[in-house]
């Protein structure tokens, strides 16, 4: 059996354009999906996957650690996130082929369940990013939280951080902790809330964030402060009552191997979209248990990539949450079906081979590419700031 094509279908979904990888065999009917969103550098990632194809067709794709070796190492410059994220969705496609081809779930390919039930938390709004990353008012935030709940979450995220905030004024710590305030008030104890700082401050910010909001029980903070410092997380992560989770744009095993060691954070955030796919994610996972640190895999992104998550989680012993986002545009399922119902929260063991989804070519089509919403974040004496 040989790799016969490597395509990419890019979806634009708003915030985000959706970079589908399709990879198909010699063997007719026996195709894979996989996901390479990356936002902002849609075309990139897709010339990417162009680039990176040369190197698996003609090959076995049950040879998903070998074609992984070979793309990460053929080339000269290693690694990077466009190449990365390209090499990610090629990966994924790859275990779904496998798993198809022995007609299986992938999780049960990937080393069988580990848990009877996976928790799912949501964003405010479903992952709308009108909500997402609108003004963080208390009446938004308290109304979108308990619409969270009422669909069965028994964990949410907030942003409360406002852009341009690297050391924040009286000003700012009080709005963020009536938002913060205003979801604890509205969905009670006994859900956790998750705060994510979006790297938005340094770490002097992030540590004043975290008094402030501490009173409110955060369940943890994510990404307080910009990566690249682990020193300066390990601070953030020693001064705040509460954990500390990151790791969404770390990118290769190095940088998760340098971050542990550091005990910089409690909680790792790899993006399967990002770290190679499921073998990429499998290597950090493993690294992960070695320090005893659990994962919450980051996941904003489309359809595929949420499938693919779900499966990874059932897997994989040490991850205790998984993100998704659920009502980003209102015809998700319309382009891939087949998705696990979230039923209080929870879902149960993915059903059908592979990732257990099916993508609708022609609806997808009906979303071509468009450049993606311009984001331009300015601090209030308008210079540019973190997003």
């Amino acid at each position: 059996m040989k790799i016969t094509a490597v395509e990419t279908l890019v979806v634009n979904a708003r915030l985000r354009n959706w970079v589908f990888v399709k990879v198909s065999t010699d063997r007719e009917g026996l195709v894979g999906w996989g996901e390479a969103t990356l936002e902002w550098q849609s075309r990139a990632v897709a010339a990417a996957v162009a680039d990176l194809a040369p190197v698996v067709l003609g090959q076995d794709p049950r040879r998903i650690e070998y074609l992984w070796q070979a793309m990460q190492r053929d080339h000269f410059f290693q690694g990077g996130v466009v190449t990365s994220s390209a090499l990610s969705g090629i990966d994924q496609a790859l275990w779904d082929i496998n798993a198809r081809l022995y007609d299986v779930p992938a999780y049960q390919l990937l080393g069988g369940a580990v848990r009877d039930k996976l928790r799912m938390y949501d964003h405010l709004g479903g992952g709308d990013s009108s909500v997402v990353y609108g003004p963080a008012t208390v009446e938004r935030f308290g109304e979108a939280a308990q619409k969270a709940v009422a669909d069965g979450f028994t964990a949410l995220k907030i942003l409360a951080v406002p852009s341009g905030s690297g050391l924040p004024s009286e000003e700012d710590l009080n709005g963020a902790a009536a938002a913060m305030r205003a979801v604890r008030e509205a969905v009670g104890g006994a859900v956790d809330i998750m705060v994510d700082l979006h790297g938005r401050t340094s770490a002097a910010g992030a540590i004043a964030y975290g008094h402030a909001l501490a009173p409110y029980k955060p369940w943890f903070f994510e990404e307080p402060c910009q990566p690249g410092n682990p020193e300066a997380l390990a601070a953030v992560a020693r001064a705040l009552p509460f954990p500390v989770a990151a790791g969404e744009r770390l990118i290769s095993l190095q940088e998760f191997r340098t971050h542990l060691a550091a005990n910089a954070c409690a909680v790792l955030q790899p993006d399967i979209c990002h770290v190679g796919g499921p073998t990429g994610l499998r290597k950090i996972a493993a690294l992960a248990e070695s320090h005893h640190i659990p994962l919450a895999p980051h996941n904003p992104l489309g359809p595929i990539a949420t499938a693919v998550n779900q499966h990874m989680a059932f897997a994989t012993p040490g991850v205790i949450i998984q993100e998704v986002m659920r009502s980003d545009v209102p015809w998700r399922n319309d382009v891939v079906s087949g998705t696990f119902p979230i039923v209080d929260g929870f879902i149960t063991e993915p059903a059908g081979p592979g990732w257990g989804i099916t993508v609708n070519e022609e609806a997808a089509a009906e979303h071509p590419y468009e450049p993606e919403l311009q984001i331009h974040t300015r601090a209030s004496d308008g210079s540019v700031s973190d997003w």
